[in-house]
C-alpha cells in the first residue's frame, strides 16, 4: 500500500514499518503484512500524510499577471481554467492572488485540504517576492514584527529580507501567515513603500521554485504530506 502511493520501494517501506515510522489511523505499525482499509484507513510515515487516493490531486501553478484567481469569468477575463483545461479532475483554486499579483497558487479538488489551507485558524505561512517604491530602512523588519495597524485590524510579519535596493527602490521578500486580501499591497502602502510588483513564491512547505510563469506541476509524495501536516491532515 506505501509502495502503491509512491512512498518508496517495497523494501524501502518494508524497513519504514520495522523501524516504527508508519502509523494507521494513530497508530504506529511495526508489523510486516498488517491489514489495514485500503478506502478509509489514514496513513502517515514520519507524521506526514500519504495520500492513497490517487483520484485525488493537489497541483501548483505559476500564475501570470493578467489572470485572475476563478476558474471562470464572466467578463471573458483570462482565469486559472485554462492553465488546468487537459486535467480530468474538477479542480478549484485555494485562496486568491489579485490580477495584477503572479505566483504560487494551488488547485485541488482535495475538499478537506482547501478547506483546512483556507481557514483562517491555520495560517499557513506564505512567502513573496516584492518590489516596493524608496529605499527599505534597515529597521523596518522589526517594525512590521511588532505589528502595523491596517483598516481592518493589526498584521504581523514573520520575516523580512531585503535582497536589493537603489535609492529609488528595494527588493525585499516578505514572509507572513496572513490570508487578508491585498495584505502584502496595504502593508507595504501603509508604511510608505507602495508595492510595484509582487510575487508570491512560497505557500507553506511548496516552493514556485523554477516553476515557469503559466505553467503547472503536480504536488506529491514528501512535499505534499508537509503540506498536509501544516494544517493537520
Amino acid at each position: 500500500m506505501l509502495a502503491g502511493a509512491g512512498v518508496g520501494s517495497r523494501r524501502a517501506c518494508e524497513a519504514l514499518i520495522r523501524a516504527g515510522r508508519v502509523s494507521v489511523d494513530g497508530k504506529v505499525v511495526r508489523e510486516l503484512g498488517t491489514r489495514v482499509d485500503p478506502d478509509n484507513a489514514v496513513l502517515h510515515v514520519d507524521g506526514m500524510r500519504v495520500q492513497q487516493d490517487d483520484s485525488i490531486v493537489t497541483i501548483a501553478l505559476n500564475k501570470p499577471v493578467g489572470v485572475v484567481s476563478t476558474m471562470s469569468d464572466e467578463q471573458g477575463r483570462p482565469s486559472l481554467a485554462q492553465y488546468v483545461e487537459d486535467r480530468p479532475e474538477r479542480l478549484f483554486h485555494v485562496g486568491r492572488l489579485d490580477a495584477e499579483t503572479s505566483g504560487l497558487m494551488l488547485l485541488t479538488n482535495d475538499g478537506d485540504l482547501a478547506h483546512r489551507l483556507a481557514h483562517p485558524s491555520y495560517e499557513v505561512l506564505k512567502t513573496y517576492l516584492a518590489t516596493v517604491e524608496g529605499r527599505v530602512p534597515r529597521g523596518l523588519g522589526k517594525r512590521l514584527a511588532q505589528g502595523v495597524e491596517l483598516e481592518d485590524g493589526p498584521v504581523t510579519v514573520d520575516r523580512l529580507t531585503v535582497k536589493e535596493t537603489t535609492p529609488d527602490a528595494s527588493i525585499v521578500e516578505i514572509s507572513l501567515h496572513e490570508g487578508r486580501n491585498h495584505i502584502v499591497r496595504r502593508l507595504m502602502a501603509e508604511v510608505g513603500h507602495p508595492v510595484t510588483r509582487l510575487t508570491r513564491t512560497r505557500v507553506g512547505p511548496v516552493s514556485l521554485g523554477s516553476l515557469k510563469e503559466g505553467r503547472t506541476r503536480v504536488i506529491g509524495g514528501r512535499e505534499l504530506g508537509a503540506l498536509m501536516r501544516d494544517v493537520g491532515l
